[in-house]
C-alpha cells in the first residue's frame, strides 16, 4: 500500500444511520473524521433497498434518534410503520441538520485496510485511488447491507430484465403489461409481492421456504398520538434501554410487546377462541412458543390454519403452510395483504419445495416440473448477513492476520465491539450484539456512545490503543452461543441468515446476541465501570490491560 495522503483522527465506513450518528459524536468531540460512503447518498440500507413495498418493521416514532430533542421534535412521521422513501428522508434530514455530508466521500468503496503497528495507525485503500491513515477505524458498514448474489446456471442468457431487491433502479421499473418472475420469499419477497402482483401483468413467485409472517396494521399517524409520543420521549427512551428488543411497550401497543402468557397452559377451547382473536398474531402473542417445543408445534398448527382460512385454493394453501422449521427461528416478517395475494388469478406460486430451479432460461426459468416464461425476474434472495460486508474488505490487523481468517470458523468479538488482533477497529452494531434483533436505532445510538465514550477516555488517559483480551473474548462469544442455545433460533432444522446457513460454505454459528437490550446494555455498562474490564489498553509502548474475565 503506499503512502497515506490523507490523515485523520478517525474513518468511518458508512454513511447510513450508524456512520451519520457516529460522524456526528466525532466531530462533537473536535476530532477530524472522514465517512466513506459506496453510494452516492446517505441511508444505508434505506439507500440502496428502495424495491416496492419496502417498509420498516419497527414503529416510525422509535425508529428514530434520541441523541438530540430538537431533532426528535422537530421530525413528523406520517404512518406508523415508515416507507423506505420516509426512513430515507428522515437520514438526509439528519445529514442536512448536523452538516455532515462535508465530511463524507460519496461513491467510495474501502477495499482494503491495514493496521501498521508501528506508527499505531490504519491505512486504508479505496477503489477510487486514495490512501488514507487513521487512528481509529469505524465499521458502520450495516448488517444486511452484502447481498448475496445467486449462481444460477444461465441467468447471464436470461434476455429480459433482471432486478434485486437489494439493488432496485432508483427511478423504479414499469412492469404494466409484463410476467414478472420473483425468487425469495424472506422479508423482501413478502413485502413486494403483493405490490408486484398489481403492477405486473402476471407474477409467478417461486418459493423455495415458505414463510411465517404477522400483519403489519400500519396506517397513518395520529396527530395526537405523535405528539403524546413527542411529549414523553424521555420516558419512551427509557422504557427502550430496559426493554428486550429496544422497542417500547408502552408507545407502541400490543405488536410490540413482551408476551407474558403461556399457550400450552390454554385448553384446546381456549386456544380455538385465541386463533379467532389473534389470527397470524398468534406468532407474537405467547411466551413459550419461542422456548418450548410443544407449544412452538402448537402455534405452528394454528398458524397453518389461519392459511387455510385465507386462501381460496387448498392446494396453494398447503404450499404456503411452513413445515420445515419453527416459528421464530427466522426473521419473523411484517406483512401487508401477503397471504391474500396469493387468491389472485393473476398469481402462481410454484413450490420449489416439490421440485427445484434446473436453470435461468432465455425466457424465464426451468424447474425439475416444468418451465415458466415471464419478461422480468426480481431476485428477493436476501445478504451475507452480519459478517458479509466486513469480511468482503481486505481488513489486517495485527501480524497481517486478516479478519476474514480469524471469523473463518465464525465471528469473534467483544461485545461485537472489538476484536482481538485489529485494534482500534470498532464495529457498530457487530456479531455478538443484539443488532438484528433489536430496534436497530436503538442499539446503533448505544453503539456509538459507547465508542465516542472509550475514545475520550483513551484520550484523557493518553492511551494509544484497545483491543479486546484473548480471554475476555473467547468467554463472550461462549456467553453468546450459550444465550442461543436450546433456543427456536438454534433448532436443528432452523436454516436461518442468523446462523449463516443461507450462505454457502458459511460456518452455522448464531451470530446475534439473544439475551435481550437490557441486559446487553446492563454488560457494557459494567465493563466500562470496572475500567474497560476485558480491554487491553497500550500506552506509550507499555501495555495496560483492564481486569479480564467475564
Amino acid at each position: 500500500m503506499s503512502e497515506p495522503r490523507d490523515e485523520f483522527d478517525a474513518i468511518v465506513v458508512g454513511a447510513g444511520a450508524a456512520g451519520l450518528y457516529m460522524l456526528h459524536r466525532l466531530r462533537e468531540m473536535g476530532l477530524t473524521a472522514l465517512a466513506l460512503e459506496t453510494g452516492d447518498g446517505v441511508g444505508g440500507t434505506w439507500f440502496w433497498n428502495r424495491y416496492p413495498g419496502a417498509r420498516c418493521d419497527v414503529p416510525s416514532l422509535e425508529y428514530s434518534f434520541g441523541f438530540s430533542e430538537e431533532l426528535q421534535q422537530g421530525w413528523e412521521w406520517s404512518e406508523i410503520m415508515p416507507a423506505q422513501s420516509e426512513v430515507l428522508a428522515y437520514l438526509n434530514h439528519v445529514a442536512d441538520r448536523f452538516d455532515l455530508r462535508r465530511d463524507i466521500r460519496f461513491e467510495t468503496r474501502l477495499s482494503a485496510a491495514t493496521y501498521d503497528e508501528s506508527a499505531r495507525r490504519w491505512r486504508l485503500a479505496t477503489d477510487a485511488g486514495d490512501v488514507l491513515s487513521a487512528r481509529f477505524c469505524v465499521m458502520a458498514t450495516g448488517c444486511l447491507s452484502a447481498p448475496l448474489r445467486p449462481d444460477f446456471e444461465g441467468l447471464d442468457r436470461f434476455e429480459g430484465d433482471v432486478h434485486y431487491t437489494s439493488g432496485w433502479p432508483r427511478e423504479g421499473v414499469d412492469l404494466s403489461g409484463r410476467r414478472v418472475g420473483v425468487i425469495g420469499t424472506g422479508s423482501s419477497g413478502v413485502q413486494c409481492i403483493p405490490i408486484l402482483a398489481e403492477q405486473a401483468d402476471h407474477l409467478y413467485v417461486f418459493q423455495r421456504t415458505p414463510v411465517y409472517t404477522f400483519p403489519a396494521d400500519n396506517a397513518p399517524l395520529e396527530p395526537d398520538f405523535q405528539s403524546f409520543v413527542k411529549a414523553n420521549y424521555r420516558e419512551i427512551r427509557k422504557k427502550q434501554r430496559a426493554s428486550d428488543t429496544g422497542v417500547s411497550e408502552h408507545a407502541q401497543g400490543a405488536l410490540f410487546s413482551t408476551p407474558t402468557r403461556r399457550l400450552l397452559d390454554l385448553s384446546a377451547v381456549e386456544r380455538a377462541a385465541a386463533l379467532e382473536d389473534l389470527g397470524f398474531g398468534v406468532v407474537r402473542s405467547f411466551a413459550d412458543i419461542r422456548t418450548e417445543t410443544a407449544a412452538n408445534e402448537i402455534a405452528v398448527e394454528m398458524y397453518r390454519e389461519m392459511i387455510r382460512r385465507t386462501i381460496d385454493d387448498p392446494l396453494v394453501a398447503e404450499r404456503l403452510c411452513p413445515r420445515e422449521h419453527p416459528i421464530g427461528c427466522k426473521r419473523q416478517v411484517v406483512d401487508t395483504d401477503y397471504f391474500i395475494t396469493f387468491n389472485r388469478p393473476d398469481v402462481t406460486l410454484i413450490d420449489l419445495r416439490e421440485g427445484g430451479i434446473e436453470a435461468i432460461t432465455p425466457t424465464g426459468l426451468r424447474t425439475t416440473n416444468g418451465e415458466y416464461e415471464f419478461d422480468v425476474l426480481v431476485l428477493a434472495t436476501g445478504f451475507d448477513a452480519m459478517t458479509g460486508a466486513l469480511r468482503r474488505i481486505d481488513i489486517r490487523g495485527r501480524h497481517d492476520r486478516t479478519l476474514a481468517s480469524k471469523w473463518a470458523d465464525g465471528p469473534r468479538a467483544y461485545l461485537g465491539l472489538l476484536s482481538a488482533d485489529f485494534p482500534n477497529l470498532f464495529t457498530i452494531t457487530g456479531p455478538g450484539s443484539p443488532s438484528v434483533l433489536s430496534n436497530m436505532m436503538h442499539s446503533i445510538e448505544q453503539h456509538v456512545d459507547w465508542i465516542a465514550d472509550c475514545i475520550g477516555h483513551m484520550g484523557e488517559n493518553g492511551f494509544d490503543e484497545i483491543e479486546p483480551a484473548v480471554d475476555a473474548e473467547d468467554e463472550w462469544v461462549a456467553h453468546v452461543i450459550d444465550e442461543a442455545d436450546g433456543t427456536v433460533w438454534t433448532a436443528p432444522s432452523c436454516r436461518s441468515w442468523y446462523l449463516g446457513a443461507n450462505v454457502p460454505g458459511k460456518r452455522r454459528i448464531f451470530m446475534p446476541y439473544t439475551g435481550g437490550v437490557k441486559k446487553y446494555r446492563a454488560k457494557c455498562d459494567e465493563v466500562v465501570a470496572r475500567d474497560y474490564e476485558g480491554f487491553v489498553f497500550t500506552r506509550s509502548g507499555r501495555t495496560e490491560p483492564a481486569p479480564a474475565g467475564f
